[in-house]
């Protein structure tokens, strides 16, 4: 497998080393040299394999030779060990239950998988590998519980102070071990250029052996498009054109929808989903992107002012908007439509969705006003109990909530409290 820059296409690096940099020297963002297509007997007997199976055929095919079957069979078994059932609401609205993970957050598929990846190409190599990570939510979470004690990998995570739910915060501060969580005095947007601006400093990179765990790695991208083609899988009647909705912040979890519609997965459109924090989807409306500072809002893992998979996005279509806004359309949402919804859910159909899964359902539901013919899959991004009080307080009523969260109530939260001053963390990171 080889992978070029979206800033420079001719500055092709093997999956190793697109993995172990994570962002390229350019400050662009690592892209596959080729999307590869699926036969069309796979795609249409998709119900005749399992997750793991699918996940291994879809896996295969865009490493190729870079890892030997049995070791990336190895991969798989490892890291996709839960299911992505899909809950219909009725005909038309499905939901696609992405957080039956160890964090509860659809990026535990990712982080497993990228664990398993880098730990198998880590064993030839002598020096300590330093995994960087923003997070404005589940990722701090997911990347903590998937490399926690990995060999010869310590875990720093960055996260906004003030602006993750109580139990989001606990998921990435109470391992302690090898995972370091950084308590930042600013936004996501601020932890994010913190990751960055350390790949891109020579003298860094020069000491220290960095990679990331964002969105922003390739490894990331390539197990959250497996998941797309399990829930294409469940759905029973296929002959009705079948809608993706996205809650999206950092455009990590759409842009490997694209990929797998790329593959041959025949999802007729693509809802972009946001809080108010919706540069994406005034692009797709204007044909102008605007990054500009994020704001705090109940759906936290979206709070994303300057998403930056959108460079993925605009490399896939040649940064054509005719093309982008023909395959994906864009709404956003208050935090009171947010609630309002998550009541209206709760009371027709007797199921919880988290603040996320609702804005997801809100774009959906607008969408299918507009075209009534199809049908929609919802991706449910993380369980309710995540957000517990805004949860309960929203429902009027207490929410279960799974032992593996609830044990984390009581734990003591270690943090380093950090900065936004890039010279700063830079010169803790060389002491550290």
């Amino acid at each position: 497998m080889q992978l070029y820059s979206t800033n420079n296409k001719s500055n092709i690096v093997s999956l190793k080393e697109a993995v172990f940099r994570g962002l390229p020297e350019d400050n662009g963002l690592y892209m596959p040299l080729e999307i590869p297509s699926l036969s069309e007997d796979f795609i249409q007997n998709l119900e005749d394999f399992s997750f793991q199976e699918i996940a291994f055929t879809v896996a295969k095919s865009f490493v190729k030779n870079a890892i030997p079957e049995s070791d990336l069979q190895n991969i798989i078994e490892k890291s996709i060990t839960f299911p992505a059932p899909l809950v219909s609401l009725d005909e038309q609205y499905h939901i696609l239950e992405l957080f039956h993970g160890p964090s509860l957050a659809f990026k535990d598929f990712g982080a497993r998988f990228m664990a398993q990846l880098m730990s198998y190409f880590n064993k030839a190599e002598n020096q300590e590998l330093t995994i960087l990570v923003a997070t404005s939510g589940d990722t701090g979470g997911a990347v903590a519980a998937g490399f926690y004690n990995t060999p010869g990998i310590r875990v720093i995570i960055l996260y906004p102070s003030g602006k993750v739910s109580f139990l989001q915060e606990k998921q990435l501060t109470t391992l302690g071990g090898n995972v370091t969580a950084l308590e930042v005095d600013g936004s996501f947007d601020d932890c994010q250029a913190l990751v960055k601006k350390a790949f891109l400093d020579t003298d860094l990179t020069n000491k220290l052996r960095l990679s990331s765990a964002n969105s922003i790695n390739i490894a990331r991208l390539i197990p959250q498009s497996f998941y797309y083609f399990e829930g294409y899988k469940q759905i029973q009647d296929k002959s009705i054109p079948v809608i993706f909705s996205v809650p999206s912040g950092n455009f990590g979890n759409l842009t490997a929808g694209l990929f797998a519609k790329k593959m041959g997965l025949p999802i007729h459109h693509f809802i972009a989903a946001t809080n108010v924090n919706d540069v994406v989807p005034a692009y797709l409306h204007t044909g102008e992107f605007h990054p500009r500072p994020s704001v705090r809002t109940l759906s936290n893992a979206m709070d994303v002012g300057n998403p930056s998979n959108f460079a993925r996005m605009l490399d896939l279509y040649c940064s054509t908007w005719n093309n982008i806004k023909n395959d994906i359309s864009g709404y956003h949402f208050t935090d009171k439509q947010t609630k309002t919804t998550m009541r209206e859910v709760a009371q027709a159909f007797d199921y919880i969705m988290d603040p996320h899964g609702a804005v997801g359902y809100l774009a959906l539901k607008a969408h299918l006003n507009r075209s009534s013919n199809m049908q929609g899959v919802i991706l449910e991004t993380a369980h309710p109990a995540k957000f517990k009080d805004d949860v309960e307080e929203i429902l009027g009523k207490a929410i279960e909530i799974p032992k593996k969260l609830a044990d984390l109530a009581d734990l003591q939260k270690q943090t380093l409290k950090m900065s936004i001053d890039f010279n700063f963390f830079k010169e803790w990171l060389i002491q550290f």
